[in-house]
């Protein structure tokens, strides 16, 4: 059986697409598409969407409306995360009989937070050509604009559990990572997430990007406590990215251990109420997060 990335007849060439020049083998291209504003698209994506033989999509009516704009015609079949293991066998099948396969989820780049993952993982498996096309990403849009000097290093988080006990785990997991903490957010849970936040970190400097390269493009940028404020919470909709900013020098620097060694000093002389609060003074932290760290501290002592 000949290799999947192989085109099945060696003698034909393989077609060249538009300026970029590129010939186009038989395998999976996972596209990337705007997030907003549909003249986000690459010279080379609307190259390999041009070459295609069929495109998947989350959407056909989403992905049908990007063609169309561009004047491009291509069967669409729906693939999205319900449907993507299933239709796994049909794509390899195709890229085994010579066919050009385009995946594309609604918005920005497919297996980010978006479907894609388990149909790039089951082309792998079978040795088929996986592609990527790269573009717009609403993580890395929110980042370029974020302005943020103390540190290069960010984590992307995704989407977080809707509810707040899992989320504040979370948060407190990375309380000390000295890296922006960048995540997607459903526009009606904002208020309680920053609850969250201000409870498990406290007073970070927290940037908001609310729909990104559309119309009303919008960020927000302010503590907590202070977005609650300025955020109109029943008229806030559309897709958010949210950047949690490092921490300074001095809280990024107190981890578990040193908060606990603290804890334990502070309250061989004072009251728990005493430590707590000398401790959440000096590391930055907020006091909830230390108090549940006294508690700790006091049970395992008994």
């Amino acid at each position: 059986m000949p290799e999947l990335s192989q085109v099945p007849d060696a003698k034909q060439p393989l077609p060249i697409w538009g300026q970029s020049g590129q010939r186009v083998k038989p395998g999976l291209y996972v596209v990337a598409t705007p997030i907003g504003n549909l003249r986000d698209i690459t010279l080379r994506a609307l190259d390999i969407l041009s070459a295609a033989d069929v495109v998947y999509c989350e959407d056909t009516r989403v992905t049908g409306r990007l063609l169309s704009a561009y004047g491009i015609s291509k069967k669409l079949e729906r693939c999205d995360e319900h449907t993507e293991k299933r239709r796994a066998d049909e794509i390899i099948a195709a890229i085994r009989d010579g066919k050009i396969i385009v995946f594309a989820s609604d918005a920005g780049t497919p297996g980010i937070s978006d479907p894609g993952t388990a149909l790039i993982a089951a082309c792998h498996q079978a040795n088929a050509l996986v592609s990527p096309v790269p573009g717009p990403s609403a993580a890395i849009a929110a980042m370029s604009v974020a302005g943020v000097e103390q540190t290069g290093n960010f984590l992307f988080l995704g989407f977080l559990p809707p509810k707040s006990g899992a989320r504040r785990r979370i948060f407190h997991d990375y309380l000390s990572l000295d890296a922006t903490l960048v995540l997607y957010e459903a526009p009606q849970r904002i208020k309680e997430m920053l609850s969250d936040i201000h409870e498990i970190i406290g007073p970070r400097e927290i940037i908001i990007a609310r729909e990104l390269t559309k119309l009303h493009e919008q960020f927000y940028r302010g503590t907590p406590e202070e977005l609650v404020l300025e955020i109109d919470h029943a008229n806030f909709k559309g897709e958010v990215v949210v950047l949690i900013l490092p921490g300074t020098e001095n809280e990024t620097a107190w981890n578990d251990e040193k908060i606990d060694q603290a804890l334990t000093a502070a309250m061989a002389d004072l009251s728990l109420k005493e430590a707590v609060a000398q401790v959440s003074s000096q590391s930055g932290i907020s006091r909830k997060i230390i108090y549940a760290r006294a508690l700790q501290l006091n049970r395992h002592e008994t």
